[in-house]
């Protein structure tokens, strides 16, 4: 939901909320209009003070039950528990049929019931009734329902049929419906614009930071963070920001201070508590990331998206700290939720491995690539797990028959030289080893990267490395 900043700002609403405030705590709610006590309401969301914005609405309502934006806030509140009659209800009870508001909601109940062509068929109707001089008000605001729910696709297709303006509130509208179609490039040029016209705004250095951290551009995301933590050192969606950003860089120790610091400001929020965690794993620090990682557990109220990876995440922890069996318990929780089971099962297989049980690890591997039908990828992670358990001779013949399995089934499937490259190496197959680094920067300069990456210098590009090793082995001037 979009707040309007500039108006809670003012000095009209500051005596305003200042009034409202006096009258609540003396004990009395005071006599205002409805849609005064509705941009208060709004404020405290703004604010996460929720309860505070509920008491404000609910006044209202006892007010005047059948105004619209107190009954449009309620049900937008309903929506958010997926209680679609609840919604219903509070729409019924406004009055005026003919107030814009009362159609867009109707038409987000059924877009958060996932009735996308109703909806848009509701609001084509709803827009033959619109004056031509508020029909690009009605594009754009009918665009910025869908937004909010995600449906990018039926967002663009109303931005299309606006005449489009130089106005901040179009390009904001389209840069963000454009970061929505997975545009990145486009969203960052614009969100660049608003940048320019407003270089102070959080908002816009955050949405250019998400564009880029989903355009791969971690250290440009990292930097557009950084503008976003210069204005306001404490901002969470910043703090988070260049975390993530780090994280992608591999650079878990700098990463790390950031989700302490978001933590701290948002200490309810299980997502920080989750990657913090993850963080002290991918440090070595099983101890500590294995309490926080249990903390997240306690904080989980439903079927998260991420408890997949919440309990494998759990599985790794308790599995290197020699405690197999609480592993194997993370893991069996994954059976009944939505996830890649056949992964599992190669989790599994190398959780066993690492801990020395390899009969049992050979039946999970071998039930992985049964039910995946020897889907190349499946047996490409079987493959790295023998080779992070230092099964190195035998990844490297398994890798001998992937590459001729790969050649046999004219699969265009590039992974795993970088890998069997690093399998060479540590054998002392030279040769093999310079063949195989070769064809992994040709074929997969990012695995490249990722994989051989820290064994040269850091600044090196992928494009490199084959002479540079080629060169360093042929002196002797490398081991």
């Amino acid at each position: 939901m979009q707040f309007n900043q500039e108006y809670f700002k003012s000095e009209d609403f500051r005596e305003l909320l200042e009034n409202y405030e006096t009258a609540v705590e003396s004990g009395s709610y005071p006599f205002m209009d409805a849609d005064d006590l509705v941009d208060i309401a709004d404020y405290y969301n703004m604010m996460e003070e929720h309860e505070k914005a509920v008491d404000a609405v609910n006044h209202a309502l006892e007010l005047y039950p059948n105004a619209t934006l107190p009954n449009v806030f309620m049900a937008r509140e309903a929506l958010q528990f997926n209680e679609y009659e609840t919604a219903l209800l509070y729409a019924n009870a406004i009055e005026k049929r003919d107030d814009p508001d009362y159609h867009y909601l109707r038409a987000e109940i059924m877009i958060a019931k996932g009735e996308t062509e109703q909806a848009d068929r509701y609001l084509r109707d709803y827009g033959l009734t619109i004056p031509a001089d508020e029909y690009e008000d009605f594009i754009r605001d009918c665009a910025n329902l869908y937004i909010d729910y995600g449906v990018s696709d039926k967002a663009y297709e109303w931005m299309l049929r606006s005449k489009g303006d130089d106005s901040v509130d179009f390009k904001e509208l389209m840069a963000r419906t454009l970061f929505g179609l997975g545009k990145y490039k486009d969203s960052q040029r614009l969100f660049n614009e608003l940048i320019d016209h407003d270089p102070y705004s959080k908002q816009y250095w955050n949405a250019l930071a998400s564009a880029q951290y989903m355009n791969e551009e971690y250290s440009e995301a990292i930097d557009s963070s950084e503008f976003v933590l210069a204005i306001d050192p404490n901002d969470p969606e910043g703090l988070v920001s260049k975390a993530n950003g780090l994280v992608r860089l591999g650079n878990f120790e700098e990463a790390l201070k950031y989700f302490r610091r978001y933590t701290e400001i948002e200490p309810e929020d299980d997502y920080g508590v989750f990657h913090l965690g993850i963080c002290l794993a991918s440090l070595g620090q099983y101890k500590e990331a294995t309490e926080q990682l249990e903390a997240v557990l306690e904080m989980v109220l439903g079927d998260e998206p991420y408890l997949p990876q919440l309990y494998q995440e759990l599985a790794f922890c308790y599995s290197i700290q020699k405690q197999l069996d609480k592993a194997m318990e993370m893991l069996d929780k994954t059976e009944t939720l939505k996830c890649d089971h056949i992964d599992i099962m190669v989790i599994r297989g190398h959780l066993q491995l690492e801990n020395g049980q390899v009969e049992a690890a050979e039946q999970s591997f071998t039930q992985a690539i049964v039910q995946s039908d020897s889907e190349p990828a499946v047996l490409l992670r079987i493959i790295i797990s023998l080779f992070d358990n230092h099964y190195i001779h035998a990844c490297y013949e398994m890798f001998k028959k992937f590459f001729v399995l790969i050649h046999q089934m004219q699969l265009d499937f590039n992974d795993g030289y970088s890998y069997m490259a690093l399998c060479c190496y540590e054998l002392g197959y030279t040769k093999e080893f310079l063949y195989y680094l070769k064809l992994a920067c040709e074929k997969n300069p990012n695995e490249a990267k990722a994989t051989l990456g820290p064994m040269l210098p850091e600044s090196m590009e992928v494009r490199d490395y084959y002479v540079y090793m080629k060169n360093a082995i042929n002196s002797k001037s490398f081991n």
